[in-house]
């Protein structure tokens, strides 16, 4: 025992024989301790995890939840709330309303057109909607004799639908991968079938490839230039490969999605790769590129449909 005035140990004298203080004893409460669940919870992942003594999801080491706090956020229905909630999900998945774009991604697979006038988009690509808006598939003759004409030459059915109001108009394309690009003035020529929408005030036309003779796929593309934005679609993430005077580029017709303008384009036919794989091989044909521009590729072989 110590001196409560001096801290001299005393022993079990009644007197500190250093001050001479009447030594009093002093009690000590002990803590009641507290009571603890069976229960577990991850700190990490913030959720119940039963007995576990780590984690299933993350791998990190549980800790006991006291008792009386587990009771009452269970009542109060907050206790570490799962991160597979319903709530959770909703927040997760949301509707994002940033940027001021006429478009958006919601996410790489899906466009969303903050429409206030006109769009042309995919037909068949609307997923969803708000606001008052029509849609209309494009006629046979709308946008000119020459353009009737080339569909008709090439095969191709009208493809495309306009988007007319306003509100938000969702577009997706078979869950392909979603790119938004600005033309800004220049042009560029897309593979048909993976054009997914454009502004009204682009202008575009149907293209048919000179040299391409019967080959399958890559024939006939869409040409678009101005100003505004246009949304193509990949397979998975492209490529874009750098095209210069003294390093041209070879691409599979299948695999190609859109390049730029100021390029010279040859088809090339390997006659040992037709005689080995099959005619409707795609490596069979190649589409060369020559000037100073860009390529984007997919690591996909989509075959070519056009727009339509």
């Amino acid at each position: 025992m110590n001196c409560s005035n001096c801290g001299e140990d005393v022993g079990e004298a009644k007197f500190c024989p250093q001050c001479g203080s009447k030594v009093e004893e002093i009690l000590v409460a002990e803590e009641a301790p507290v009571e603890v669940s069976s229960e577990k919870y991850c700190p990490e992942c913030n959720v119940i995890v039963e007995e576990a003594n780590f984690c299933p999801d993350c791998g990190g080491k549980t800790e006991p939840v006291p008792k009386e706090e587990l009771e009452t956020k269970v009542e109060k229905n907050t206790a570490y709330p799962s991160k597979y909630s319903v709530q959770a999900f909703l927040d997760r998945t949301a509707e994002k309303f940033e940027g001021n774009e006429v478009f958006e991604l919601e996410n790489d697979y899906l466009l969303d057109v903050n429409l206030n006038g006109k769009v042309w988009a995919k037909l068949g690509s609307m997923v969803a909607y708000t606001g008052e808006v029509k849609f209309k598939k494009q006629s046979s003759l709308e946008g000119g004799i020459d353009k009737f004409i080339m569909k008709k030459v090439s095969g191709e059915s009208s493809k495309l639908m306009s988007a007319s109001g306003y509100g938000n108009v969702f577009l997706a394309d078979d869950g392909k991968r979603v790119t938004i690009l600005n033309l800004e003035g220049s042009r560029l020529y897309v593979n048909g079938n993976d054009i997914l929408a454009f502004e009204e005030n682009i202008d575009w036309d149907i293209k048919m490839m000179s040299g391409a003779g019967s080959m399958s796929g890559g024939m006939f593309n869409i040409k678009l230039q101005g100003y505004g934005m246009i949304a193509i679609t990949t397979h998975y993430t492209p490529i874009t490969l750098a095209v210069t005077p003294d390093r041209p580029v070879y691409t599979d017709p299948n695999a190609t999605v859109a390049w730029s303008d100021g390029l010279s384009i040859d088809y090339k036919t390997d006659v040992n790769l037709g005689t080995l794989l099959g005619r409707s091989s795609g490596e069979t044909f190649q589409m060369a590129f020559r000037g100073n521009g860009f390529v984007i590729i997919q690591p996909y072989e989509e075959t070519a449909v056009g727009l339509g």
